[in-house]
């Protein structure tokens, strides 16, 4: 049997990381791994969540299974969290997902259940994992234009013209926020065309908000995801944890999906059950237990908050450092994009061979879309990251 196996493709950034590592130059600058870090390198563990721990190991008094769903509160304090009272909770049914990639995966399989012929759309580029899922899972899929490699901005004129082409229950894959891999993001006012297009078309949005709280602040980062959500009669969440609470590894996620009333929502809770049963039975829950613990307790959510904002903001004055670095160095305006751009990722809009000459003579890696983790900088590497993009002629 086994065989018959094919070598699958190599994840390249798993790839790049053993990369990194064989490297020995000592001022090396990885960007291209797809977690926070802070200015030692760490990855730490929020004060908000070891406090939480340290309660859940002293109290909790049983490991059995949760439901298949999950814990219920911690559906309450996410659909909170994500969605406020922008929708009747009536409305949405929800499962625990491992992570937000199982969110994702979930999702889709929703969907294959109920419009198997359906087509998801995605931008160009997003989120390999994406386009990789939907392949794997044998499902029509198409792609709207987003990214403008020469303005590093959201190509909005060509992304309305595809999603002309949208048939009537068409999936749309939309990010929350924190585009990933580029940083640009929709404006409020262009996601209400957006929407118009959609609602015209029949379509059905998919959001994927894994970054609440990098971009402008966790009701900020919302705030399009609301909008989506009280838009559509349907509409399918997809969210993380991994990054605002630093629980990578705990693997903690949601899927939320609006129902038009109290009816649809039942029996979209019970597909939602069915397909958690035949993927892993019961989500992981530890992570769960934690967000659930923090979001339930004044003082722990006020800490997360604080500790979430230093994050953000930290983040947001690298940018703005790398921006004014590169406006010093060339006299030009035409790094300020980076500035602009939210989250942990943004796309420079240069060529696989600029992004290898950067490894090469610099010791700098970036995926080979020319993404790159901002919160793989600290004050001291900007400088030297922006010479190198510089002498590199990017």
């Amino acid at each position: 049997m086994l065989e018959n196996l094919s070598a699958q493709p190599a994840d390249k950034i798993l790839a790049l990381i053993a990369e990194f590592k064989a490297e020995t130059r000592p001022d090396k600058i990885d960007l291209g791994v797809g977690v926070y870090k802070d200015a030692t390198g760490n990855t730490p563990v929020m004060r908000a969540v070891k406090e939480a721990e340290r309660r859940l190991v002293a109290d909790q008094t049983s490991k059995a299974y949760t439901g298949i769903a999950g814990d219920p509160a911690f559906s309450e304090v996410m659909i909170d969290l994500v969605l406020g009272d922008s929708v009747a909770r009536a409305r949405v049914a929800a499962v625990a997902t491992p992570g937000g990639t199982g969110a994702i995966r979930q999702a889709l399989e929703l969907v294959r259940l109920a419009a198997q012929k359906a087509t998801v759309w995605l931008s160009n580029p997003t989120w390999p994992n994406h386009p990789s899922i939907i392949k794997y899972l044998g499902m029509n899929m198409a792609e709207y234009r987003y990214f403008d490699s020469e303005t590093r901005g959201v190509d909005f004129e060509g992304l309305m013209s595809d999603l002309e082409n949208l048939s009537e229950g068409d999936v749309v894959l939309l990010h929350g926020c924190c585009h990933n891999p580029t940083g640009a993001n929709l404006s409020y006012e262009q996601m209400a065309q957006v929407i118009g297009v959609m609602q015209k078309k029949r379509a059905v949005p998919f959001v994927d908000i894994a970054y609440q709280g990098f971009g402008d602040g966790l009701a900020e980062d919302a705030r399009i995801t609301r909008l989506i959500a009280r838009s559509f009669d349907n509409c399918l969440i997809a969210a993380s944890c991994s990054k605002n609470f630093g629980i990578y590894r705990e693997r903690t996620g949601i899927l939320m999906a609006i129902a038009k009333d109290a009816d649809q929502q039942g029996i979209t809770q019970q597909n939602l059950a069915f397909l958690n049963r035949q993927n892993f039975s019961s989500p992981p829950d530890h992570g769960a237990r934690v967000v659930t613990t923090i979001l339930q307790d004044p003082d722990l959510r006020a800490d997360w908050e604080a500790e979430l904002e230093e994050t953000r903001n930290g983040m947001l004055a690298l940018r703005q450092q790398l921006a004014d670095e590169l406006k010093r160095l060339t006299n030009s305006d035409r790094f300020d994009f980076l500035a602009h751009h939210r989250g942990m990722f943004s796309r420079l809009g240069t060529t696989p061979e600029m992004v290898e000459k950067l490894r090469a003579e610099h010791g700098i890696y970036m995926v080979g879309d020319s993404r790159m983790n901002i919160a793989g900088l600290n004050a001291q590497t900007v400088p030297i990251l922006a010479k190198a993009i510089v002498d590199a002629g990017i």
